[in-house]
């Protein structure tokens, strides 16, 4: 038997082992092909998908809502100065994304139709199709917390190793979208709860703290304010005026301006 036809052999194996989910992955792959053939060249929201553009370009700590994790991704594929190669990059971390969720539920012994099934969502759902062809950071932040999850879950105690590759994957996730900041002291905790060794979890905080510290270092350098983004208040200020009642809060003359004005749809977002 030729070399390369013996290489082959467990790659064939294991989508014989594997069947069903490599059929699914070929209709989640033909799909997002269908995608980027249907609506070149991808689609551009305003302002995120040119706020990130210009930051990869310039880069820099943002002052604004976006961390620098996304705009580094952008940074590597700007030798090809097309955003058709940003997007096909994305779907196949859709791709991944889905490969994950099945594996590390297989290696917790799920049969393969409920591994399948859980994985169904983000290979077929229109939400996260619309958003791996968008020029926006959540297929790369979703990949990173799913990654760092499966990792955590493969054993009741997660090797050295995973540990920190967790952390790395949860400094990208922080560093991608800030809303995944707490997700390190969530998942400290939660190892905690399991009893996880005390090495594991200071390896991991580590990994974890580390690069967002070192970002939030030269973001005070740059901007005057140890930090990872500097409209905190805003968007809480903004969150706030979802349900925000100044006939009951009363605020003094100067801060009235602040109380809501009657928006309704998309609330938080037309505030900021």
């Amino acid at each position: 038997m030729p070399a390369y036809a013996r290489a082959l052999l467990p790659a064939l194996a294991g989508i014989r082992r594997h069947r069903v989910f490599t059929i699914v992955l070929t209709a989640a792959a033909a799909l997002r092909v269908v995608t980027m053939l249907g609506y070149p060249p991808a689609r551009m929201y305003w302002y995120d998908s040119f706020a990130y553009l210009h930051n990869a370009v310039h880069l820099r700590p943002e002052q604004g809502f976006h961390p620098i994790g996304y705009p580094l991704l952008l940074r590597a594929l700007l030798h090809f100065h097309s955003v058709e190669v940003v997007v096909a990059l994305q779907h196949t971390m859709g791709l991944a994304t889905g490969v994950v969720v099945y594996a590390a539920l297989r290696g917790r012994g799920l049969p393969g139709w409920a591994a399948v099934t859980a994985s169904a969502p983000v290979l077929f759902d229109a939400s996260f199709l619309r958003l791996e062809h968008a020029v926006v950071s959540d297929t790369l932040f979703i990949l990173l917390v799913v990654a760092a999850t499966a990792l955590l879950v493969r054993r009741p105690v997660p090797s050295a190793r995973a540990a920190v590759t967790a952390g790395l994957l949860l400094a990208g996730a922080a560093l991608t979208r800030t809303i995944a900041l707490p997700l390190i002291l969530l998942v400290l905790l939660g190892l905690a709860v399991r009893r996880v060794p005390w090495r594991r979890l200071a390896a991991l905080a580590l990994s974890g703290v580390l690069p967002v510290a070192a970002y939030a270092a030269w973001y005070g350098g740059v901007h005057g304010r140890f930090g990872v983004s500097g409209t905190d208040g805003v968007v809480l200020w903004a969150r706030t005026m979802t349900f925000a009642d100044c006939t009951v809060i009363q605020p003094p003359p100067d801060l009235a301006p602040l109380c809501p004005n009657g928006t309704v749809l998309d609330a938080a977002g037309e505030y900021v």
